[in-house]
């Protein structure tokens, strides 16, 4: 299209790739003056007609090098996943939402409102009232979420604390008959692969809860394939768009909310308990400890055992 010839832009790297910056209204313009006039209709007609479609950018690239094990990893998280669901047994995919400061700050999204939203011009922790670390659990079975907010910090013993919160509100309930739970999760981060006092906290809560807790890790810069991570967290983040985070407790309303029209249902709770960083584990922790590590791949593959199964 003339019209476009200027206002066209494309990747380097893949022909088939090209964009305009024009909106619908200027090319209706710029048609007009070229003497064939046309409507906003029509020019949509003819956007898609030469291929340009409205889109956004998608975050399906993965950054980083790609490690060798990676397909390895995948097969067996698969097989993981289809062995625990057919025996009726917990599949809980985890991870944190990015923190949200409470307080009078701004959030991305619109609202029908009768009067202007008055936020701070900028986001300046100080100003904060607190903080909440969104802790989710995706039920991969049964897609049911379960967010328990932080208002400390994100450690591995929080981590862990919200497993079991979660556990002992929901899970026992729904799976009675379970001796093991399997625990899909990113390589970094408060459960990250590499991390002892992580390995140490979850042992003691395979001891409490009397389960065996498998953990299979995705592999490094493949976060977005965990299910909670386009399961779970994008429809809670709709359920709270554009909405200030004020309190804890606004946040935990807006969340409970969140349902999809495949019967999503989320539950909410708050973990107020302080939470200390910079901990580490114990003095012959390494040496002493209940983790059974896996013969594949067992820098992302390892169980936590109870002493009384």
């Amino acid at each position: 299209m003339q019209v476009l010839r200027d206002h066209t832009a494309g990747d380097p790297m893949r022909q088939e790739v090209k964009w305009t910056n024009l909106t619908r209204r200027e090319i209706c313009r710029r048609l007009a003056e070229r003497g064939t006039p046309a409507g906003k209709r029509v020019v949509k007609q003819l956007l898609k007609k030469h291929g340009y479609v409205k889109r956004k950018a998608q975050k399906t690239q993965t950054m980083g090098p790609r490690h060798p094990d990676r397909n390895a990893q995948f097969e067996n998280i698969a097989r993981l996943k289809r062995e625990y669901l057919q025996a009726g047994e917990p599949v809980i995919s985890m991870d944190t939402k990015k923190k949200e400061l409470l307080g009078n700050f701004y959030r991305e999204g619109k609202l029908y409102t009768r009067e202007v939203i008055g936020v701070f011009d900028h986001d300046f922790p100080g100003a904060a009232s607190g903080v909440v670390f969104p802790h989710g659990l995706y039920d991969v079975g049964l897609n049911r979420g379960h967010i328990n907010l932080g208002t400390s910090h994100e450690t591995s013993e929080f981590a862990c604390d919200s497993v079991e919160r979660w556990w002992r509100q929901e899970g026992c309930q729904r799976y009675p008959q379970a001796k093991r739970l399997l625990l899909l999760c990113d390589g970094g981060g408060s459960n990250s692969a590499r991390r002892y006092v992580f390995k140490e906290a979850l042992e003691g809560l395979a001891q409490r809860l009397g389960l065996e807790i498998r953990v299979a890790h995705y592999p490094p810069y493949c976060s977005k394939y965990n299910p909670i991570e386009h399961r779970l967290f994008p429809h809670v983040t709709r359920a709270c768009q554009g909405v200030v985070f004020h309190t804890a407790q606004i946040v935990r309303s807006l969340m409970e909310k969140t349902s999809t029209s495949n019967g999503l249902q989320v539950t909410v709770d708050i973990l107020d308990k302080v939470y200390d960083t910079g901990r580490k584990c114990a003095k012959g922790f390494k040496q002493n400890m209940k983790i059974l590590f896996d013969d594949l791949l067992p820098q992302w593959n390892y169980r936590a055992i109870p002493a009384v199964t």
